[in-house]
């Protein structure tokens, strides 16, 4: 779970809403994405892509990484990993191992945090696109190691309650909303590589 810090101006952080009760949403998340996707890897020399799915199974609302994570595997994705699953979740308890499994088989790949975040009111249910590291943790107060170089949430929640106690009150359908958006625009990031492999 995640919360923006106001350290830097708004300006200097590239970050997209997408409001997951629009239509098109997913169509737009996925073509962004697809471009922030490959300008990283210019940028980076890196030709792979990871999804870091971080969450629990163990909290409604902490469970939109792991939730996207176990969708995106049953759809056989080719030209993207997969860390974080259901039966195999990536959280704040093994993050640190992840990572340093990431740093040492994962070199050269572009990394995508994905988490759930808390945010302003108005915007739960909307998703956040963004370039740079994912902090995550701070929604609930926990200190870890910011990861990924492109970063997607899921706002559940709003950033005046922290207490870990209300992840357990977030409606299951607003995350299975955003990580069903999700995960159908990761998948059309995977269609649009076959089709540009084709060109």
């Amino acid at each position: 779970m995640s919360m923006w810090k106001r350290m830097a101006p708004l300006r200097q952080r590239e970050l997209y809403y997408y409001d997951t009760n629009q239509e098109f949403e997913t169509t737009k998340l996925a073509a962004r994405l697809y471009m922030m996707i490959r300008e990283e890897q210019e940028r980076n020399k890196k030709d792979k892509v990871l999804l870091l799915c971080i969450g629990t199974d163990r909290s409604t609302g902490d469970s939109l990484g792991p939730l996207i994570g176990y969708q995106l595997r049953n759809r056989g994705l080719k030209h993207i990993q997969v860390l974080g699953t259901l039966n195999r979740p990536v959280h704040a308890m093994n993050l640190e191992d992840t990572l340093s499994v990431v740093e040492q088989y994962y070199d050269d790949y572009v990394v995508i945090a994905v988490d759930a975040s808390v945010g302003m009111s108005d915007h739960i249910g909307c998703i956040t696109l963004g370039r740079g590291a994912l902090k995550p943790g701070l929604g609930v107060s926990k200190e870890l190691r910011s990861v990924g170089d492109l970063f997607i949430t899921g706002i559940v929640s709003s950033c005046s309650n922290y207490d870990p106690v209300m992840l357990q009150s977030i409606r299951l359908s607003v995350v299975m909303r955003m990580a069903e958006c999700i995960s159908e625009s990761v998948c059309l990031v995977e269609k649009l590589w076959e089709s540009m492999a084709l060109v």
